[in-house]
């Protein structure tokens, strides 16, 4: 098949205008990609900014890690010379620190002191470090079962009678606030070597590891926590009703040496709570039960597995803490818990705030720092005691 001239011109014609038409389309689709790419990069910066300042960035630049770097030296140049407080104030809204205006509230710590602070607690008190530790704005409420709910079996088409519905309690441990109050002079502050941040940190976490410490033990709830040891709830395990704790009677006047007393408050928790159980005890009643030993004797502690693991008796993890008392007459020296959900504690997500005092005392410059927290028992099924017999 043969073309002429002619022919073969329109052919050529025809193709030039299909293609311009089809590039034209092209080069609109690309345009169009180009300025949703564009948009798409935009949202993109937007979200690294608002991930920055709450702190989610990943290990590049972010608006918010620059803004807690201009934060931390604005707060280290406060806590030396006082002023810049107007901006000092911005930049904690910057870094995500706060979202309000508080001025009479003092200025709130650098996150990564804050953080430091905590972890150091966390390290240093042993209920820190076994509660259910949870961050609230205001104050701590849970509604906790304390029984009673029923059911049964049915067949398919039969009828569901109505069941008894659980009894429930309000765990509200309330807000109390903790506080240190060092002081140091202008002279050290003037002094640029002065490590200022480190200074307060170590003088912060000295009081509130002594306070809290012994608080959560102890405390009698007015104006500090309630702690897990309160001699006015004990009853006889045999008697326990919720709301109360329950004990195991062991031992004699001044002496620890009941195995079977340890056996029998291992078993007091119901196993659903015995299998998270950890012993709470202090050194020195650490020390008597470690020589104690079976039948066959063998001796009732082992020594934790791996580097840094607890010491476990009869199975379980012992815990520290010299806030728990001796042994002793009528004294509740041993605690067996699920502690995660025997006690929880509640830290306030404000943090740590500080306030400067450089009027009080002439030449020196105090520091009154606060922190609001709660905590209390929130499953008295949970916790169980030895007691020492009168």
């Amino acid at each position: 098949m043969s073309y002429t001239q002619s022919e073969v011109q329109a052919i050529i014609d025809e193709f030039s205008k299909v293609s311009a038409e089809s590039r034209g389309k092209l080069e609109n689709r690309i345009d169009g990609c180009d300025k949703t790419i564009e948009e798409l990069h935009a949202q993109i910066d937007s979200l690294e900014v608002i991930l920055g300042r709450r702190g989610l960035g990943g290990g590049g630049w972010s608006a918010g890690a620059e803004s807690a770097k201009e934060h931390k030296a604005a707060f280290n140049s406060w806590a030396r010379q006082g002023g810049n407080d107007v901006e000092l104030r911005r930049l904690e809204v910057a870094a995500g620190l706060s979202t309000v205006n508080d001025p009479d509230g003092g200025f709130l710590v650098p996150d990564e002191m804050a953080k430091e602070i905590d972890r150091l607690a966390t390290e240093s008190v042993a209920m820190r470090r076994l509660a259910k530790v949870v961050k609230v704005q205001g104050e701590y409420k849970r509604p906790l079962s304390k029984g009673g709910a029923t059911g049964g079996w049915v067949s398919e088409l039969a009828d569901r009678p109505e069941t008894a519905s659980p009894e429930l309690d309000l765990f509200q441990p309330m807000m109390a606030e903790i506080y240190a109050m060092p002081s140091v002079s202008q002279k050290l502050l003037d002094m640029s070597d002065f490590d200022v941040e480190g200074w307060l940190m170590d003088e912060i976490h000295d009081v509130f590891v002594e306070k809290e410490g012994a608080a959560f033990i102890s405390g009698d709830g007015v104006g500090k926590p309630s702690g897990i040891l309160d001699a006015d709830k004990m009853v006889a395990n045999a008697s326990w009703t919720y709301g109360k704790t329950g004990f195991i009677a062991g031992g004699h006047a001044t002496l620890l040496n009941s195995v079977d007393a340890l056996i029998d408050l291992q078993h007091a928790l119901k196993p659903t709570y015995r299998k998270n159980g950890v012993w709470l005890m202090n050194d020195a009643t650490f020390s008597v039960i470690r020589k104690m030993k079976d039948g066959d004797g063998r001796f009732l502690t082992a020594p934790g597995l791996a580097e840094g693991a607890p010491d476990r008796l009869l199975g379980k993890p012992i815990e520290i803490d010299d806030n728990m008392p001796d042994i002793g007459a009528n004294a509740y020296p041993v605690a067996f818990c699920d502690f995660q959900k025997a006690y929880t504690i509640a830290d306030h997500r404000n943090g740590i705030r500080l306030i400067r005092d450089p009027y009080t005392a002439k030449g020196s410059v105090r520091f009154y720092c606060t922190k609001r927290l709660a905590g209390g028992i929130s499953n008295y099924e949970a916790v169980k005691f030895l007691k020492i017999a009168a």
